[in-house]
This record gives structure tokens, sequence and C-alpha cells, in this order.
């Protein structure tokens, strides 16, 4: 019997531009491989360099240092042990590509440039990378590897040539950002490609947080007959081993057990825990702070951040002004308390009296209005912001995409913030959310076990709380309403017409679209935060500040 194909498939969290750490990260997982008895292994898209690189590309002691670590990894298989895959720049005469290389016996023994260049959403490829020619495959001791590089699989042409020029396996590394539900949409595209090819398939993922993009690995296998024989798990990393014979004309992998995947709630608590985490580990923050209002957004926030990064690295600050209820006041203690966490007072009311005395001469004769209530945000903001500068700890923003979509959010007030968990989760699924974590406690979580959060939080109604008996449904439509026709807009692009005739009023449904465009200054100055749904606000979805278009729609 022949002697079998071993590949090692490395999900491996990489770090953008930090090109000696990834170097070390690609030789422990070389090294896992070897121990495991590995021919070949695999590592994601553009692993040397981490992925997006976006403009660093651009730099040529960037490139440079990329080449001279490939050059460095190539030398490291001279030892006799496996081929290593890895993805970086390649510079061909005035050409840059995205490319992957094969490392093996002491020298780069085959490079691929990827032909298939996305410029959509998050992506901009074409901005600073030239495409390569249709790929063939790559020879590789005895066998026929149809090398791919991410969104090539995504259609059928470059497969397709693979398996006319001989290739024997489809083998792809990725980086494939986030997005809730994502998973299936590859195992049924990666499916189309085996029954198109009749050749298995393998998809090599990296994990990790990159500001707003979240990997969350999950790489798998497909065997000739579409069943999947290897899952490796979302969000963890990992170095496994796949075993390859040749039954009749086809290689065929040994099926392994298979991780399970989470369902929506935790896939979705889980991009958010560990983008926060990689955002404040690889940017070399202490820690992080934020204000606990007793609401639910500052709340589950909190719970993200105490599982991200544990107890000890978050601290809390109330900052309760004259219209702060004893109900907040006690429901922000609880939440502290049931996470564990630093928890102090700091009243906004000398500041509220300081500015209403500046600002008096200016504001005479002017009855108040939401300026002061701004002003109030604006106030915590500034607070927040001092401690932040003072301790190191990066401010935490803790508003959600509900809010932003609509502007209901202050501008330099609850709006200041170095990061954001919640930026692309609607207020519908932050209810959702802070459900299931007070009755689940993710994997790799440093936080508590049980309940993150009183009960009183999830059922209170919303408030700002920055008037009396104030609440959100005061000025927005209830948001179950607000973020189905969100929704519609922003993730479906739908016109007024067409959420009418799906049954939404006509008058709701023009507010929501006048507000979502009114506030794209907003949004423009908002920090990042985790990408969860194919729309999110900054690298998907780009509209114009200054726009007309809404006086069109009646």
């Amino acid at each position: 019997m022949p002697a079998p194909l071993r590949i090692a498939l490395a999900q491996i969290n990489l770090h953008v531009g930090a090109v000696e750490q990834n170097l070390a990260h690609l030789r422990r997982a070389r090294a896992a491989g070897q121990a495991l008895g590995a021919d070949l292994v695999v590592t994601p898209e553009f692993s040397i360099a981490g992925y997006p690189p976006e403009d660093l590309v651009r730099k040529p002691a960037f490139v440079a240092a990329c080449e001279a670590a490939i050059a460095d990894l190539a030398a490291d298989t001279a030892d006799g042990g496996p081929a290593l895959i890895v993805g970086g720049p390649w510079r061909d005469g005035a050409h840059l590509h995205n490319c992957a290389y094969l490392l093996d016996g002491g020298r780069i023994a085959a490079r691929r440039a990827k032909h298939v260049l996305p410029n959509y959403g998050v992506f901009d490829e074409k901005r600073v990378f030239d495409a390569g020619p249709v790929p063939g495959p790559v020879p590789f001791r005895g066998f026929r590897l149809g090398l791919m590089i991410c969104e090539e699989w995504w259609v059928s042409p470059v497969a397709d040539r693979l398996a006319e020029g001989g290739a024997e396996i489809l083998l792809s590394i990725n980086a494939s950002p986030y997005e809730a539900d994502k998973h299936q949409t590859r195992i049924q595209l990666a499916a189309r490609r085996v029954m198109e090819t009749g050749l298995p398939f393998v998809f090599c993922a990296q994990i990790g947080g990159q500001d707003e993009l979240v990997f969350e690995g999950a790489s798998f296998v497909l065997n000739p007959d579409r069943s999947c024989a290897v899952q490796l798990p979302c969000f963890e990393e990992a170095v496994t081993l796949t075993e390859w014979r040749r039954e009749g004309e086809r290689l065929v992998c040994a099926p392994l057990p298979q991780a399970a995947e989470p369902g929506r709630l935790e896939s979705i608590y889980r991009a958010m825990t560990l983008g926060l985490a990689d955002y404040v580990r690889k940017n070399g923050f202490p820690g992080v702070i934020l204000g606990l209002s007793g609401g639910i957004d500052s709340a589950l926030s909190a719970a993200v951040a105490v599982d991200a990064l544990g107890a000890d690295r978050v601290r809390a600050f109330m900052l309760p002004s004259p219209y702060t209820s004893q109900d907040s006041l006690d429901d922000a203690a609880a939440c502290a308390g049931l996470l564990g966490i630093a928890c102090d007072t700091v009243p906004i009311t000398p500041a509220m009296d300081a500015f209403a005395a500046a600002l008096a001469p200016v504001f005479a004769g002017r009855p108040p209005d939401i300026t002061e209530e701004n002003v109030q945000s604006r106030a915590r903001g500034l607070i927040l912001m001092a401690i932040s500068n003072k301790i190191g700890a990066m401010l935490l923003t803790t508003g959600n995409k509900s809010e932003m979509s609509v502007g209901y959010a202050t501008l330099y007030g609850d709006m200041c913030g170095g990061y954001s968990v919640l930026k692309d989760v609607y207020k519908t699924t932050v209810f959702a959310l802070s459900r299931w974590r007070n009755a689940h406690c993710p994997a790799g979580a440093l936080g508590p076990a049980g309940r993150v959060m009183p009960h009183a939080v999830i059922t209170r109604p919303p408030t700002a709380e920055l008037r009396p008996n104030q609440t959100d449904q005061d000025t927005l439509p209830p948001y179950e309403v607000l973020d189905a026709i969100l929704e519609g807009l922003v993730e479906g692009e739908q016109s007024v017409d067409a959420l009418v005739e799906a049954g939404h009023d006509r008058a709701t449904v023009l507010r929501v679209w006048r507000m979502l465009d009114r506030a794209e200054y907003k949004r423009r100055q908002a920090p990042p935060g985790v990408k969860i749904t194919p729309r999110a606000f900054g690298r998907d979805r780009r509209y114009p500040i200054t726009n007309g278009f809404t006086r069109l729609i009646s």
C-alpha cells in the first residue's frame, strides 16, 4: 500500500505587522506538526505578516522583513522535517502579490500568487496587490496539490483549472472573517467545489482578533463524497494531523472526531470576547475601564470584558447624576458584584453645575433642551477618558448597533472610548445575549460560571436617565420594530416601499431611514468594534455624510 500523506492544519492566531513574532509562532506550529509525524504543515493566508495587512504592504521595509522571514523558514526545512505552506507578500518585479509559499528541502519549492482578489465589504485587495495568473497544481513528494488562497475557492474557475491540471486535492489557506452564520455558508460552498471537481477540499483558517475583524478558525476537510472528515474548533488555536490515502484514483482523508459548532448566540458572544481580548493584548493595554450605568448594554459589555480579560483587568465606574435612579445604582453595584470587579462612584453633579455656570451667559434666555442632556453624557465621557489617561487602561464604549444606526448616542459623550464590543450588535440581540450568558459560561471564559447580571437589568425598560422618567421608547420605536426596519435598511439595502410591503408602518420606516442617514457623521467618529453582521458600519457600509438622497423619499 502506498505511504499516506500526512497534513497538519495549523489554525493559529497571528499578529498583523509583528513579523518576528509570527515567525516564532510558525516555527512552533511546524514543530508541533513534526511531533505529530506530519509531511506538510499548512498555515493560514498571509501568515508571516498577519491579515489584513492593509497599507503596511506599501512599505518596502515591511515587505523585505516578510521576505527575510520566509527565507529563514525555508532554511529550517533543510532539517528533513515537514514541509511548510505559509502566506506572505511576493515582489515580482514591479508587481506585488498575495502569495502562498511551499517551503521544502531548505528552499522555496513553489510560489502561487493569488489570482482572485476580493474587493468588496471589508476587503480591498485590488488596492494593494496585483493578481497572479490562474494557478496550476503544485507537485509535492509524489502528490499534486491544488493550492488556493481564500477568495479563490468562493468561485469556480480556479478549482476547475486545478482539477483539469491534475490536482489531487484542493488545499485552501484562508483569513476569512467571522460573521454570524457564515460557517455553514463556507461548508455549502466547499461542497459545491467538491461536487464540481470530484476532489477533496481542505480549509485551513486563522483565528484571532484584528481591529474590527475576528477570525474564528473552524478549519475543516471534506472528502470526495462531500462528507466532513475533519472539523476543528471555533475560536481556539489547534494543530491537527490529517491522514490521506489513495482509494482508487482519489485521495481520501481518514475521519477524525469533530469539534461541535457553537450555537448562534454562543458564537456571537465568543467572537466579541476574542475580538476584545486580542485588541487589548495586541495593542499592549493593561486592561479596560467602563462606565456601569445599571443598564443592559454596560452590563453585557462588562461581562464580555471579564470573560475576555479576567476580573482583575476590568474596572467599572458609576457616574450618577440627579436623574439616576436608585434602581440603576443598585443594579450596577449588583453587576459589579456578580462579576467580581472593582466599581467606584464618581458623581457628575459637580461637573454639571460647573458647565451650567460657565455656559450661563451664552445660554441666557434659552430654555433647557437636549443640550443639557448631552452635557451630562459628555461630562461622563470626559471623566472616563481622564481616568483612562491616568491609569493607562482603555475605555470600553458600550453603545449598540441600534443606537449607532439612528444616532441615539452623544458624540464625545457615551461614544468616547477605544473599542466597542456591541458596535455591530442590535439591541434585541443584546437582550438575547444577556439572557444566554446568564444561563451559560462559554469555553475559555475567565468570568464566573453563574449569572453575570441581575434579572432586573434585562427586564427593566432601557433608559438614558438624562431627564426625569425618561425611557428609550420616548425617542425611538420599540426595539423589536426598530431592529427589524434597520436590518432591512442596513443588511438588506431594502427600499422604503419594500419594508412597507413587509408590514411596517410607512411613517415609522421613513423616520428610521432619515435618522439612519443623518447619523453618518457620528458613526465616522465612533471607535472600532467587533464585526458580527454582513454589513458592519465602517468597513462594510460606507455612505456619504453629505447626502441629499433622503429628500427624494416621501
